[in-house]
């Protein structure tokens, strides 16, 4: 079994990867309200990404969910109040996006969307509370496992809580591209599609 350095350093390199992405596409977002280059590289990566949008999220939801149980009962990592709260918002999308991405279900995102816009800002009040005091006075965590005082830091700011911010927001910048590559596919079949022939003209 992997020690708890061994796991630790393993989902920190996934998170600074994690990390790496979503301010790419952050910036390319952004990019996106001034640049017309930059609106076509989003709907290119997006089409270059198509459905497995969906399945890439999922995995990293699979991952996140393994990673959290593996420090609870393996590790015997007691999960705080705020950490439960995460918790109660990642797990879901294990079904969520896995039963999405084998439907091919492109409105998936819209089940989705509630539990990738509050799992960040759970999980960066979470880390707040780890590191400002007037954030730790306002929580009402137990004794036994105070929300206040990680497990572990690595690189002077990556937590358990700065793992799931990262894991969110991963998530929700492949839904983005998800949604713009389902909008993309109706679009092109829109344009495909025959139109209709007008009723009254057949044997005419």
């Amino acid at each position: 079994m992997p020690s708890l350095e061994v796991t630790t350093n393993f989902f920190l390199v996934l998170t600074l990867l994690a990390d790496a992405v979503v301010v790419a596409v952050a910036l390319l977002a952004l990019a996106c309200a001034l640049s017309p280059a930059a609106r076509r590289a989003w709907r290119a990566t997006a089409t270059w990404l198509g459905p497995q949008s969906l399945l890439l999220a999922w995995i990293v939801s699979v991952v996140t969910t393994a990673g959290s149980l593996w420090y609870s009962e393996h590790f015997h990592f007691i999960p705080c109040e705020l950490c439960w709260y995460q918790r109660i918002l990642m797990y879901p999308l294990v079904v969520i996006l896995g039963v999405g991405w084998f439907r091919r279900d492109r409105a998936v995102w819209i089940t989705a969307l509630p539990f990738v816009v509050l799992g960040p800002l759970v999980s960066l009040y979470h880390w707040l509370v780890e590191r400002v005091p007037s954030f730790a006075e306002s929580t009402s965590c137990s004794i036994d496992a105070p929300c206040s005082a990680p497990y572990f830091e690595k690189l002077g700011f990556v937590t358990l809580a700065w793992m799931a911010l990262s894991s969110f927001l991963l998530m929700g910048s492949l839904l983005a591209f998800a949604v713009t590559a389902g909008r993309s596919r109706e679009d092109a079949e829109g344009t495909v599609r025959p139109a209709a022939e007008p009723v009254g003209t057949v044997g005419t």
